[in-house]
């Protein structure tokens, strides 16, 4: 089977990139699409309780983003150097991004924040990304929230005035360079709610890499390799999940991070169960689904594996129909956009 790049790409207008998060967090909008006729409805979320049943359980990704860019200077002559921090691998030790790389040779030392984060440079991977060690007084996380900056994706242009807002209200685990952005739209008002009215809801952690944004460059998207991410699924999770099943409920992955994350041990093990791992599944049209029933989500980019990941799910004609749908009426789109409901 081949699949193309170009399969996937749909016209956006620039200005349907949304810039800002919207106020409250639930007024996004949000379209609701039936999997398997592929029939639209126009809703906002704050309604979503209305398309869940008593039994149903949402399973969400509390994943928080680190503060994860750094601007700083060499410490040898003050020039200017930007870190991308991406995963940690030690003790104060990251695999980070660099610019300008050619600064960052094994051995050169770089202060952040006036000294508040020393980082010395130990390693030049083969893809040129830096491993480094860094220092400081105390808790590092504390010192990078007082020095880091929120890693918003390239296509967002304004500055975010309040960094919670690019953090779902139930984030926990630090370690995402990314945010889970489909969780954006909750308030802790609605997930009370939706408890209140029989809906559980359960958490997973699957830390977000930024290879979520590299583009797909293969015409054939088979070709395409993925990056890998930290997951952990718990046993309470686990247990909830198969309960769900076993009492005829339905699993609804919020966003596609939980359903690789679920997906990927449900393929992996043949079960649900408590798992902790790395993954770097990839799911596009013709991978059968084993877990999840449901999939709340954002609009994504045009031929990224993320659209591909949805058209797996709910057909690839659907997905298309609905993508066109959105831009006709003018949705919302990306990290900051509006919401899809596919049931």
């Amino acid at each position: 089977m081949e699949l193309l790049k170009s399969d996937f790409y749909y016209d956006l207008p620039e200005e349907l990139i949304a810039q800002t998060p919207i106020e409250p967090r639930n007024a996004s909008r949000m379209m609701c699409v039936n999997r398997s006729t592929g029939a639209i409805t126009h809703d906002h979320f704050y309604n979503l309780c209305e398309h869940l049943k008593k039994g149903d359980l949402l399973v969400m990704n509390d994943s928080r983003v680190i503060p994860a860019r750094l601007y700083g200077e060499k410490i040898e002559n003050g020039t200017f150097i930007e870190f991308l921090l991406l995963e940690q691998k030690g003790d104060k030790l990251w695999e980070i991004i660099c610019r300008p790389g050619k600064k960052a040779k094994v051995g050169t030392r770089f202060s952040f924040g006036g000294g508040r984060l020393i980082a010395e440079v130990v390693e030049v991977k083969d893809d040129g990304n830096r491993i480094v060690q860094f220092e400081c007084e105390g808790n590092f996380f504390t010192a990078l929230e007082d020095v880091g900056q929120m890693p918003l994706p390239p296509y967002i242009k304004e500055k975010l005035e309040n960094k919670e807002r690019y953090q779902t209200v139930y984030s926990h685990e630090l370690g995402s360079a990314a945010a889970p952005t489909a969780g954006l739209h909750f308030t802790e008002d609605m997930l009370d709610d939706l408890r209140k009215r029989g809906i559980k809801t359960a958490f997973v952690t699957l830390h977000v890499g930024l290879g979520t944004f590299r583009p797909v460059k293969e015409d054939n998207v088979l070709d395409h390799k993925m990056h890998s991410e930290h997951y952990y699924l718990p046993k309470e999770t686990a247990d909830l999940i198969n309960q769900t099943k076993a009492e005829g409920g339905r699993v609804i992955a919020v966003g596609t991070t939980t359903c690789r994350t679920l997906e990927s041990v449900a393929t992996f093990y043949n079960e649900i169960a408590e798992h902790e791992g790395y993954t770097d599944i990839f799911i596009y049209p013709s991978y059968k689904f084993k877990c999840i029933d449901g999939l709340i989500t954002n609009f994504h980019l045009p031929e990224s594996t993320l659209i591909m990941l949805v058209s797996a799910f709910m057909g690839y004609d659907n997905t298309m129909n609905a993508y066109r749908t959105a831009v006709e009426e003018k949705y919302r789109f990306f990290s900051f956009g509006d919401s899809m409901c596919i049931l």
